[in-house]
């Protein structure tokens, strides 16, 4: 009999979600996690309504709400010089209506945490998967770099958008395409600064700004490839640029002094046709990588580990076959996915392609940005759709230990 029932190979938000979620029900569950820690910037930390009533709903809202983060309550951005609220959370029906900003970092310490509550975790770091184990045509464990077999019942592919147990799996991939990259960078943020989040939208530009408190996390969005243009103009010119963009960050632009300081996102849009085969289930960023409009990429992810425990852990805890149930997991979670990124691509392709080309200058605010604004009911729509989601998950998986 294999030690664990079920390996995930992945410990990002997907990865560590289910393991905490199949973990509870009482299935013998290992997580990988290549890195030594999970300290690194820039990730995704955007924690939306949907995924704040998912903590709510195993009585950890509160422990979670201890770590470390910003409210967002409403949505805006700023242009032709006007600022202007396009959501507003507030009104969700939900115990926490707005967006947690909490370092990724955080959010994985708090699954990994909780999940150790349960004997039936594990939690393995430096520990990379680089391809799958085979039996007959059926995944049977993990290859690691180390050489090591880690048998398993289920591998879960959680190991993000270039996933590599997808690549040895053979998974049929469809690219949807990206027009845009992203460059994510730091500025410090004074007393007196605006208090929203959200995107200044100029001619030929879009940068977007994330209160943290006493910093912005700031993004610049590009065509896809045109960082190396940037980069050749000089660090000089990147800083009037987004001076000239963004005004209120024309003093605090300045502290950037080496392009080190800024990171390159390569925007993907794809999605797997099949996220299964037997003995292997691909979630997350894995099965269907998302692009950063919207923040959602992150709690997509986690609706799909809850999607995958609610239909795969009791049968899994209880030692039945589960290889006729992957399937469901994917019919479950496609039509969500197939809208989010249909919108995501329109929003592309219909706004940001012709924007950062120079196509588009904004002499006025967008009609739909000045309907919003100026009526608040309506600022409920895109506030349910990017906070609550398409078709949201509720905690169904069994509690083994009645905790």
């Amino acid at each position: 009999m294999a030690e664990h029932q079920l390996v995930i190979a992945g410990g990002g938000p997907a990865g560590m979600m289910a393991g905490l979620l199949f973990a509870r029900a009482g299935v013998r569950t290992l997580v990988l996690e290549k890195h030594g820690d999970f300290l690194r910037d820039f990730r995704g930390d955007t924690v939306h309504p949907s995924t704040l009533d998912l903590m709510d709903q195993l009585g950890l809202l509160d422990r979670f709400l201890e770590r470390p983060h910003d409210k967002v309550r409403t949505l805006g951005g700023r242009a032709a010089g006007r600022q202007l609220t396009i959501a507003d959370f507030s009104h969700l029906p939900v115990r926490a209506p707005y967006i947690a900003m909490m370092p990724q970092w955080e959010f994985l310490d708090f699954l990994a945490d909780e999940a150790r509550r349960y004997p039936s975790f594990t939690l393995r770091m430096n520990a990379e998967a680089v391809g799958l184990h085979m039996e007959e045509g059926q995944v049977t464990g993990v290859e690691l770099a180390c050489g090591e077999i880690c048998a398993a019942c289920l591998v879960i592919a959680a190991d993000g958008r270039r996933s590599v147990l997808r690549g040895a799996a053979s998974l049929p991939l469809r690219d949807l395409g990206a027009p845009i990259d992203v460059l994510w960078f730091r500025l410090p943020r004074k007393a007196g600064d605006p208090e929203t989040t959200g995107g200044t939208f100029g001619p030929g530009t879009l940068v977007v700004q994330i209160n943290r408190g006493d910093y912005w996390q700031c993004a610049y969005v590009v065509p896809k490839g045109g960082a190396e243009a940037l980069r050749a103009a000089g660090l000089d010119a990147f800083r009037r640029t987004v001076a000239a963009a963004s005004p209120t960050l024309t003093e605090a632009v300045q502290a950037l002094t080496d392009w080190d300081q800024l990171r390159l996102l390569s925007v993907s849009l794809d999605r797997l046709e099949r996220w299964w085969m037997p003995g292997l289930l691909a979630i997350g960023d894995a099965a269907h990588a998302m692009s950063p409009v919207g923040g959602v990429g992150i709690n997509l992810a986690i609706q799909d580990a809850v999607a995958a425990a609610n239909i795969l852990a009791e049968p899994l805890a209880q030692g039945a076959p589960v290889y006729s149930l992957l399937a469901k997991v994917q019919q479950r979670r496609l039509l969500p996915t197939r809208i989010i990124q249909r919108a995501q691509k329109t929003i592309h392709d219909r706004l940001l392609k012709p924007l950062i080309s120079g196509q588009i200058s904004f002499e006025k605010p967008p009609l739909a940005m000045r309907l919003l604004n100026r009526a608040p009911l309506l600022q409920r729509i895109p506030a349910r759709l990017v906070g609550l989601g398409v078709r949201r998950e509720h905690i169904r998986s069994p509690d083994a230990f009645g905790s």
